[in-house]
């Protein structure tokens, strides 16, 4: 590519000194530039996974499919049945690629993937019924109910196994899509901490670019490419595959269009920021209004039919679990009983929804006079700054340490589930001492009840900074569902037999 047709595409940050003009300066026409050789071969890593997630959806498919013809019909399966299944794996194959299964963009970056694959079940379901109904065909409901499930099952199972290869082979920094991010200081260093915080979605950061006169305060990385260059520029020399613009008012409307049109030519996708944290992507929705394409934030769920729903699912779960734990409950009050002296149950006072007050049961793990041996400890304090936390409590009991390595101490809230006090998963149930030292912000989080177990416990549990367990909790109160609860108590099992952070 000839100097001068480079020099044409720059987007070139306007001089720190003339506030009026913008700061990013694009071309009025963008030339057609011929991508490079690299960019017309996908990465290799890509092509691999792509031909895994077919090989794995027609594995299902065919496992769907010969379950159902055998659970249906035994050994007396009829040459249209024949015939039918094996049109189904192709059909399913389809109504995936409908649903944007095999797109680059969603490999392994989170649940993208497995929400196709229900919406291709959901369609394959309503492309077999009306089928059915147009051609005056006869097709077995316990055949369809079995195979289109079944497949569904068997092709989440293959992509979570392959996401569990990626997510390995990222953690060694394998897989990765190089990423240049674009925009002011601050806001680059907000992208840049969250990208860093998560090599399992695949994203690693190789430059930065800024408007001349912002000083460089973050990444501290000696081997992160820095600069006051155009932004092209910074394209071809770090050989980026992804551009990320972080929220900048400088960089908007008409200008970044301009640069996905450029970016466009040289086969790099395009990112944007929209400067919303810790606001989930069911919550932010684009929206034609007036001629424009415009980003509207939902509201949170804090009330109405999904805490309804909610409440019963804590209900129906919270009883199963106790009864499955019930022989559980009776040998550990045993214990505490026979090795300490004490009751066996700690009530202590907790804050729930609305600010409400309720007496949190948990096993007591501690001596007696735990409470008025705490001030000699305080000093020794290794918790985030407000909790009191120690790795080595001499106040807690011998069988009181087993009891919290496995959580086991944790059991009888679900009591205070069926009560109603707490849900299943929730922010962390504070301390009334601790609501008293909230910000005005940090109260949001009691607009759902407490859990038993939440994104705070799961993502590192007593390991956390105070900061740390209250964005997560916010971030929960924020953008919680039925589905977020299900993957946080999948991970509470997971971080439970792990015993990480549970001291």
């Amino acid at each position: 590519m000839s100097e001068g047709l480079a020099e044409s595409a720059d987007l070139r940050p306007a001089p720190s000194g003339e506030r009026r003009r913008p700061v990013w300066v694009v071309p009025d026409a963008v030339p057609a530039i011929v991508p490079r050789s690299a960019r017309l071969t996908e990465a290799r890593w890509v092509a691999k996974y792509r031909w895994a997630a077919l090989a794995g959806d027609l594995a299902a498919a065919l496992t769907g499919v010969s379950l159902a013809l055998v659970g249906r019909f035994g050994a007396q399966i009829n040459v249209g049945y024949i015939v039918l299944g094996a049109v189904l794996p192709i059909a399913w194959l389809a109504c995936v690629a409908l649903e944007r299964g095999y797109e680059t963009r969603y490999f392994g970056t989170g649940p993208e993937e497995f929400r196709s694959i229900i919406r291709a079940a959901v369609m394959l379901t309503a492309l077999v019924a009306i089928t059915s109904y147009a051609t005056k065909s006869q097709v077995a409901r316990g055949f369809v109910v079995l195979a289109v499930p079944m497949t569904c099952f068997a092709a989440m199972f293959a992509r979570w196994v392959l996401h569990r290869q990626i997510a390995h082979r990222r953690l060694s920094g394998r897989c990765m899509r190089r990423v240049l991010v674009v925009g002011r200081n601050d806001q680059v260093t907000t992208l840049w901490r969250h990208l860093v915080q998560r090599p399992a979605d695949g994203y690693v950061v190789v430059a930065t670019c800024l408007p001349r006169g912002d000083a460089f305060e973050e990444p501290g990385s000696e081997s992160l490419g820095r600069g006051e260059m155009d932004i092209l520029k910074a394209v071809d020399e770090w050989d980026v595959d992804v551009v990320a613009v972080a929220a900048d008012p400088e960089l908007a409307g008409h200008s970044l269009r301009k640069l996905s049109w450029a970016l466009e030519q040289r086969g790099i996708e395009l990112i944007v920021s929209p400067g919303i944290v810790e606001v989930a992507g069911p919550r932010i929705s684009i929206r034609p209004v007036a001629g424009l394409s415009l980003l509207h934030l939902e509201r949170p769920s804090v009330s109405g039919g999904p805490h309804l729903l909610k409440t019963i699912f804590d209900r129906v779960v919270g009883c199963g679990l106790l009864l499955a734990v019930s022989p559980i409950l009776v040998v550990t009050a045993v214990l505490v009983k026979l090795t300490s002296r004490g009751p066996v149950l700690f009530r202590q006072t907790r804050v729930g929804r609305g600010g409400e007050e309720f007496k949190m049961l948990k096993f007591r793990t501690m001596v007696v006079d735990a409470e008025a041996r705490k001030a000699e400890l305080v000093a020794l304090n290794e918790g985030n700054g407000v909790l009191f936390k120690l790795r080595d409590d001499p106040r807690v009991t011998k069988v009181g340490k087993y009891l919290r390595r496995f959580s086991i101490d944790e059991l009888p809230q679900l009591v205070n589930v069926l009560r109603g006090d707490m849900s299943l998963v929730g922010p962390r149930p504070p301390l009334p001492a601790e609501v008293a030292q909230y910000a005005i912000d940090d109260a949001r989080r009691m607009l759902v009840k407490p859990g038993l177990t939440g994104l705070w416990q799961v993502s590192g549990r007593s390991d956390l900074t105070w900061e740390e367990s209250m964005r997560l909790d916010l971030r929960y109160a924020d953008n919680w569902s039925i589905a977020l609860d299900l993957l946080i108590l999948w991970k509470t099992a997971r971080a439970v037999l792990g015993k990480d952070g549970a001291y």
